[in-house]
């Protein structure tokens, strides 16, 4: 897993409260166990006309937010399944960071298995980020893992809070698996012992 430090990136707004994993990718695309390639379907259903081209009233079709790092969005984002896909999806399509009022519990869990930082703030601070990004889409936001700030220039600097392993584990890039390869020589060291004391095993 990519290592999440300091993030120096557009920002792009999705003004919508209550977003569920439906929305963020529907169920036809659960079919793969890969984490790449969601991204081309994410917001599928609110993305895209029935004939397959891009629905220019979309926020994140608009030119402005093409290549954006960071995700402003409403309240309770990621509510609904618990479907891994999501934040799976939400990291192809290039965002590595997801502000909001509020997430879904397993949605927020997972952004933090698959490098994504989830910042919660209070809704008129996300407010004022929202405004920002529709109006000045160019302006590039500062995300600071280690200091826990959120920079817009010179205008205001907002401090989030995050759990201390969590923090740890997105600093080095560690997810389930690399926190388990962290103990390997002490899992070797227990399985030789373990085949020696029980050969039957």
């Amino acid at each position: 897993m990519e290592p999440f430090k300091t993030l120096r990136a557009k920002a792009a707004p999705l003004d919508m409260i209550n977003v569920d994993t439906d929305v963020i990718v529907p169920k036809q695309f659960l079919k793969t166990v890969k984490r790449t390639g969601l991204g081309v379907n994410a917001f599928f259903d609110i993305r895209y006309n029935d004939d397959g081209s891009e629905k220019e009233d979309f926020s994140l079709n608009k030119p402005e937010h093409k290549g954006a790092e960071i995700l402003i969005t409403g309240k309770n984002f990621g509510c609904g399944s618990s479907r891994e896909h999501a934040p799976w999806a939400i990291l192809d399509m290039g965002f590595r960071c997801v502000i909001s009022a509020g997430f879904a519990d397993i949605f927020h869990n997972n952004c933090f298995k698959n490098g994504i930082l989830p910042i919660t703030l209070p809704q008129e601070q996300v407010d004022q980020l929202m405004d920002e990004a529709k109006n000045n889409p160019d302006d590039l936001l500062e995300i600071d893992l280690e200091k826990q700030t959120v920079t817009r220039g010179n205008k205001f600097k907002f401090d989030f809070e995050i759990d201390p392993f969590r923090k740890h584990c997105l600093l080095n890039g560690l997810d389930d698996i690399g926190l388990t390869l962290q103990k390997e020589n002490a899992i070797t060291t227990f399985e030789k012992k373990r085949a020696q004391d029980k050969p039957w095993l």
